[in-house]
């Protein structure tokens, strides 16, 4: 969905707004939104400090979707607090329904660009990341736009506390690869997995996603990666 396009310019790709939003969807992001948008222009000291509750941990969703699994690992986890950034807006009506539905009052949403975001947080702030579904961006002279990339990886990089876990799923084999590639690639990470069933199986902790069960239904097998951040002095 991203793109660097030069040192200073960031540009956002994809929609911003699908199909017209119902009344209902427009009363939740005029009267919910608000409660729960945080605004990341300057440096975040302390993340959970954004709760209006304590919390032991941090996690951050990029690419949130209709957020099935951003509101699953809340009501699971009701000590952690949860980032969910996602620029479509369809799709954050959907999650403000059902935290609004479940009273789910451990979420805070960024109805936009995931980088600033990045940028904002402090360094081992954060100790899980999700990327889940993200688009393919299938054709070649688009694969720049891919939300995994060195840039991207690196602030993720920063941000994560040692031993900290970023989640990464697709159902597209060629960003499979790209996925693999760059975050082995990328020293910091160390991917988790001992045997094929570590990225066949979904864990149990790790809720399902529409378009995960939207490619099922097409028979096409999701793939499921975690790695894990290594000790700083690694990275030296």
């Amino acid at each position: 969905m991203f793109e660097k396009a030069d040192q200073n310019k960031r540009i956002l790709y994809g929609r911003r707004q699908g199909r017209r939003l119902r009344a209902t969807q427009r009363r939740l992001l005029a009267e919910n939104l608000p409660k729960r948008a945080v605004e990341f222009d300057r440096k975040i000291e302390d993340p959970t400090a954004l709760f209006d509750s304590p919390k032991s941990k941090v996690w951050l969703e990029i690419g949130f979707g209709a957020g099935e699994h951003l509101a699953a690992q809340a009501r699971a986890n009701p000590d952690v607090g949860l980032i969910g950034c996602e620029p479509f807006m369809n799709g954050v009506a959907q999650l403000l329904r059902k935290l609004e539905h479940d009273k789910i009052m451990n979420v805070r949403i960024v109805a936009d660009d995931a980088r600033p975001v990045i940028d904002a947080l402090p360094e081992a702030s954060i100790d899980r990341c999700f990327i889940l579904f993200p688009d393919p961006w299938p054709k070649r002279r688009h694969n720049r736009r891919r939300i995994v990339s060195p840039d991207t990886l690196g602030g993720i990089a920063r941000i994560l506390a040692d031993g900290a876990r970023l989640r990464l799923a697709t159902d597209h084999r060629d960003y499979l690869r790209w996925m693999l590639f760059h975050t082995i690639g990328h020293g910091p990470f160390e991917w988790c997995a001992r045997g094929p069933d570590d990225w066949r199986r979904r864990p149990a902790d790790w809720p399902q996603t529409r378009y995960e069960e939207k490619a099922a239904m097409q028979g096409v097998d999701s793939v499921y990666l975690e790695f894990r951040r290594r000790p700083r002095d690694h990275d030296a």
